[in-house]
């Protein structure tokens, strides 16, 4: 069924089922990226991997706990009184799988024409997530490659390539996408600011050799996700939104729930 908000759905940010959003959101992407762009182009679906510690995991369902106990050994008891007893926890590090779109110029072997990536909220926050965005953002931005950022979330870091500063000078917005192009200087953005009760963008994608650029419609990509991974039915829209609404934006979010489940009846 098709979305209840008319741009991003608040509902999808929470953290708890975003990965599975975002691996949705990517393979659609490459499909209404594919018919754009060929017979030259590709768009390939490819994966960072990078281990996550503890820092950012609220939920950690392979961690072991258990009070610790000394042993029963009469001499070491006396020693022992004073101590508190500590909690040992043993936390496996996590492998973390995050997939981008490449587009690829089969005229030039394949070369990376464009990267476009859709931040996961491992990039926002501090630790390893956000340290191997920022890596590969440099390295795309000190080669020819065009690079595009979709920030679909409204809680974390600012950590698109274009200064927060700039982007606030031009007003308040709940979503953001970036346009950085393979130019000289990498000094120039175009960016796409989107407030929550606003429709996705269509921006302008960049290619090679001054082909004309292409227009991918973010909205219709979004609504591909939610329709394909039955979000209407998945999502606690009985409950708050995470991470929390504004009183007025919940008020509103809670009127289209309530019209959504009507027509639905």
């Amino acid at each position: 069924m098709s979305t209840i908000f008319p741009g991003m759905d608040p509902y999808l940010e929470d953290p708890r089922i975003w990965s599975g959003i975002h691996n949705r959101f990517i393979v659609y992407l490459a499909d209404q990226l594919q018919p754009l762009i060929r017979p030259r182009y590709i768009a390939a679906v490819e994966e960072r991997v990078f281990v996550q510690g503890t820092e950012q995991r609220e939920i950690i369902p392979d961690a072991w706990l258990k009070r610790h106990r000394p042993e029963a050994n009469p001499s070491a008891s006396a020693a022992l009184l004073d101590v508190d007893t500590p909690m040992v926890m043993q936390v496996p590090e996590l492998e973390i799988h995050e997939s981008y779109v490449e587009i690829l110029d089969r005229e030039s072997e394949q070369r990376i024409v464009t990267v476009v990536e859709l931040l996961s909220p491992t990039n926002k926050f501090a630790g390893a997530g956000q340290e191997s965005y920022l890596a590969k953002q440099r390295e795309v931005r000190a080669s020819q490659t065009h690079l595009v950022e979709i920030d679909l979330l409204r809680s974390g870091r600012h950590v698109l390539a274009v200064p927060e500063w700039a982007v606030r000078g031009s007003g308040p917005y709940s979503y953001l996408i970036c346009v950085n192009r393979a130019e000289e200087r990498r000094d120039r953005f175009e960016w796409y600011p989107r407030q929550l009760r606003q429709r996705l963008p269509r921006i302008r994608v960049p290619l090679a050799d001054g082909d004309p650029d292409v227009v991918l419609d973010l909205q219709a990509v979004l609504v591909q996700t939610y329709e394909a991974g039955s979000y209407r039915e998945r999502l606690r829209y009985d409950r708050p939104c995470l991470p929390p609404l504004s009183a007025e934006d919940q008020v509103w979010a809670d009127g289209l729930i309530r019209a959504a489940q009507q027509d639905v009846g």
